[in-house]
């Protein structure tokens, strides 16, 4: 049986068929929502109803035995509905004020650490890292968890100059949100991928590899071989590689990971808010640490470093870019002891205007 394709692409479900009982009935009519204790949020309806957010931090990776549990949790307290957030947090939201105590016990017996609301720091956005990608330079996951480890009291506070957003991901696809987030942790290959001559010629479709190139690095080329024949496989312009990992999607003759090489960069000041001073892309702290697996300490030190200087020294509701800005990079680098070199400076296309209207570093020695 062929099903029309009409009757297929039906995108994502109507999140409205998902609503709770209460919360349909108060869709439209919140007047306000007020921050309780961490992780605690309360909602007021015109109509009288008030329902409380409860915020958990979880996991990058769940057991399905995990899953029934706080599934039944939602059953017990939430009306049979709960809702995961694109920042890797569950949320319960409780209909009844005298439930959420309960649902505070039953969540610290499981385990669940309840926070990352308000001005703390929020939960740590990853990718799937080493254990699923084949791309990843590093692992998402292993970084989060050790910089959890270090900065979790970070999580339960909310008495921080304004939210903390940190993010790892393990390549330049960027699977979690470094391009925006106050901290990023990005992996970063240096090298192209080498060239299996005998598993491209045999296994890979030499075409569609050179047109799925976004860089045009990818060339073909005839290799000779001793009995006179000569082997279809294919060359890579080390000076327009981007590292993507498309190719190795299409070609096993081409791996990307290189455990000599790969490491990882830190970013710092991004945001998507748009208060005060408006969206920012994230910008270049540290371009090369060498992976340490498996608690990262060298990444783990830096990080927790621009956490409590930027703690002691911002201002209420200034968030890590903004703190920057108004002090400098040439303070900001010389507080972090962070080295400024060459690999700092913005050359890419609109340098010229971005450094018009955005940061400018002086008085810095370039190195």
């Amino acid at each position: 049986m062929v099903i029309p394709m009409d009757e297929l692409d039906f995108g994502p479900p109507d999140y409205k068929e998902m609503l709770s009982p209460t919360l349909e009935k108060n869709y439209g009519k919140w007047k306000y929502h007020e921050l309780i204790k961490p992780g605690i949020f309360k909602h007021v309806s015109e109509t009288g109803d008030e329902v409380h957010t409860v915020r958990t931090g979880w996991p990058k990776f769940a057991a399905s035995e995990t899953i029934n549990k706080i599934c039944d949790l939602a059953d017990k307290y939430c009306e049979g509905t709960m809702r995961f957030s694109s920042k890797h947090s569950a949320e319960f939201i409780v209909p009844k004020e005298e439930d959420v105590e309960p649902l505070l016990e039953d969540l610290k017996e499981l385990g669940l650490p309840v926070g990352g609301t308000g001005n703390a720091m929020h939960s740590i956005l990853m990718c799937t890292g080493w254990v699923h990608c084949h791309t990843a330079a590093t692992d998402g996951p292993g970084i989060a968890l050790a910089l959890y480890n270090e900065l979790f009291p970070y999580f339960q506070r909310d008495d921080l100059p304004a939210r903390l957003n940190i993010a790892t991901a393990g390549c330049l696809n960027m699977c979690g949100a470094v391009h925006c987030s106050d901290i990023a942790v990005l992996g970063m290959h240096r090298v192209p991928p080498p060239v299996n001559d005998e598993s491209v010629s045999k296994e890979c479709e030499i075409p569609s590899l050179i047109a799925a190139c976004p860089t045009y690095a990818i060339k073909p080329k005839m290799v000779p071989q001793e009995d006179g024949t000569k082997l279809r496989s294919i060359e890579i312009t080390a000076e327009k590689c981007m590292y993507c990992g498309i190719c190795y999607g299409l070609c096993p003759g081409l791996p990307l990971a290189n455990a000599k090489n790969d490491g990882v960069a830190i970013w710092v000041g991004g945001k998507v808010s748009s208060s005060r001073e408006g969206p920012a892309f994230s910008r270049l702290a540290i371009p090369f640490i060498p992976n340490n697996p498996p608690k990262w300490p060298e990444v783990v030190a830096v990080v927790k470093k621009i956490v409590e200087l930027w703690e002691k020294g911002a201002r209420p509701d200034e968030r890590m870019g903004e703190w920057i800005d108004r002090i400098g990079w040439p303070a900001f680098f010389e507080l972090t002891g962070i080295e400024f070199t060459d690999k700092h400076v913005d050359d890419y296309i609109f340098a010229v205007r971005d450094t018009n209207v955005g940061v400018k570093v002086r008085g810095s020695e370039m190195k």
